[in-house]
């Protein structure tokens, strides 16, 4: 009988347990490559598994190991024991506490930090508080604030966290049209099942920090210090929910910051169309590289 050796994917996933505001979560992280740390931030109500394309990239694992978690309440991360006694509400201090104990568990030294979406907009809270502690920060589909497309009869939770509802349909549903038009068939519906998977009720939590908690159009990212951590914001031109505008916004408040425009993206550039995401990432990558070569000499 003849044994064929299994052909596993660069990633591996475990579990790690922290602690965020007295309650432990345990949390799922995926990782491949070596090198300078990259950490993943994923968007609201999805998980991980946005970043599939660049952990079987091998010429960005020669250099980098990409990291990758799902919050809590997301993906395979369970939420903390006495959820059900909670509604699920994302905040800023929750979100950067949790990302910073990640940081801390996994023993990682200065990664660089990329987020999309609500991730894009933690990358701002992170840099303004613990700025020193990343090489870069990395920015897509940011923006200081973002809109609800719905009135207030109609808001958020109640079109997606309703009994006589498909929440993850409805996701999906409201998702899929942030999306660029030139993704490839198989991207685009890979991503839109992501969303189709999320636990009742934490899409919605996660808007909260995205239209409430984590605005922040109160002047305070014109302090986030460039020379130290510096940031970078790559924006696709199909997104209604964080406009190439938007970026451009927080670019003229934070002195320093780099925008760049990517054509034919949308909302969700590193899932939806891999290939065309990564020509528009390695080139900030290597800037940040010969930075860093540059301050070390």
């Amino acid at each position: 009988m003849t044994t064929v050796a299994p052909c596993f994917e660069p990633a591996v996933g475990r579990y790690i347990a922290i602690d965020v505001e007295g309650r432990r979560n345990r949390v799922y992280v995926e990782q491949a490559g070596e090198g300078i740390p990259l950490l993943c931030l994923h968007t609201a109500g999805a998980d991980s598994r946005q970043y599939r394309a660049l952990m079987n990239d091998e010429r960005l694992l020669s250099q980098y190991r990409v990291i990758a978690f799902d919050l809590p309440y997301h993906g395979k991360s369970s939420p903390p024991e006495g959820w059900e006694r909670d509604d699920y509400l994302l905040t800023s201090d929750r979100y950067v506490a949790t990302v910073m104990k990640v940081i801390k568990a996994l023993g990682i030294d200065r990664p660089i930090v990329m987020g999309c979406s609500i991730g894009g907009r933690a990358v701002l809270h992170l840099a303004l508080r613990h700025g020193p502690k990343f090489r870069a920060a990395i920015g897509l589909q940011s923006g200081l604030h973002a809109e609800s497309v719905f009135n207030a009869q109609y808001s958020d939770e109640a079109i997606m966290n309703r009994p006589e509802a498909h929440g993850g349909e409805m996701c999906s549903m409201l998702i899929s049209g942030l999306i660029g038009p030139e993704a490839p068939h198989k991207d685009r519906w890979e991503t839109i099942w992501h969303y189709m998977q999320g636990g009742p009720g934490v899409f919605a939590g996660d808007l909260y920090y995205y239209f409430d908690d984590g605005d922040l159009r109160n002047g305070l990212v014109a302090n986030i210090d460039t020379a130290v951590c510096p940031l970078y914001l790559l924006s696709g031109e199909y997104d209604y929910s964080a406009p190439p505008e938007a970026a451009e916004e927080v670019a003229r408040h934070v002195e320093g910051a780099k925008y760049s425009l990517m054509p034919g993206l949308g909302h969700f550039p590193m899932s939806e169309d891999p290939e065309r995401f990564l020509g528009y990432l390695r080139p900030v990558l290597d800037e940040i590289r010969a930075r860093e070569s540059s301050v070390a000499a």
